[in-house]
């Protein structure tokens, strides 16, 4: 899976309602909660993968979560582990006082955002693991190269181009909202991989 595609799955509405489910806080704090900790999770997740001291065990963690089936996000979500979750949380994030930045940032309290993350953070490894291992390819320094490209490697105009299609339909006021959600969803996953390149 690429970035692009992996943003787009935890930004789904599946996954927010998943989450949101999963810690009973409501869709609109999971959404914006996730738009506010991808870009750092995601650089956690980078960083992880570089330093000497954490590449194998992320490698690992990234095998053993890449083999859960996430195919339906909403029994992935049902089942999530909020404690392994939690785990993933302060080894991308480090210090409680990122999630504080991003409670702040999101208006959700700080408790509730850490319920978020931590339902969060273990289909992010799922996701990330899937689109960096296989049957074939299951040693960590294979598994880090990948992840390193994946993490890397953002084509932002290509999501762009997805979200918000291709052709010039008249708009119907349906399809008109569609396109307003799209030109919106494009907005925010845009934000998220410009933090990504900086």
């Amino acid at each position: 899976m690429d970035m692009t595609s992996l943003i787009t799955t935890l930004l789904s509405n599946d996954s927010v309602t998943g989450v949101s489910k999963a810690t009973k806080a409501s869709d609109s704090n999971v959404q914006s909660v996730l738009n506010a900790a991808l870009p750092l999770l995601l650089n956690g997740a980078k960083a992880q993968s570089e330093d000497e001291s954490t590449a194998e065990s992320f490698a690992n963690a990234l095998l053993s979560h890449g083999q859960k089936d996430t195919s339906n996000l909403t029994s992935f979500l049902k089942n999530v582990d909020l404690d392994d979750g939690a785990k993933i949380v302060k080894h991308l994030l480090g210090s409680g006082d990122t999630v504080k930045e991003i409670a702040k940032e999101s208006g959700v309290s700080t408790k509730e955002t850490n319920n978020i993350l931590s339902a969060a953070a273990p289909l992010l490894m799922s996701l990330l693991g899937q689109g960096t291992s296989s049957k074939k390819n299951n040693n960590t320094a294979a598994v880090l190269s990948i992840a390193s490209a994946v993490l890397q490697n953002v084509d932002v105009g290509d999501l762009l181009g997805n979200l918000l299609g291709g052709g010039s339909k008249k708009k119907t006021s349906a399809s008109s909202k569609k396109d307003d959600d799209n030109d919106t969803a494009a907005e925010v996953i845009g934000d998220i991989l410009g933090k990504l390149l900086k």
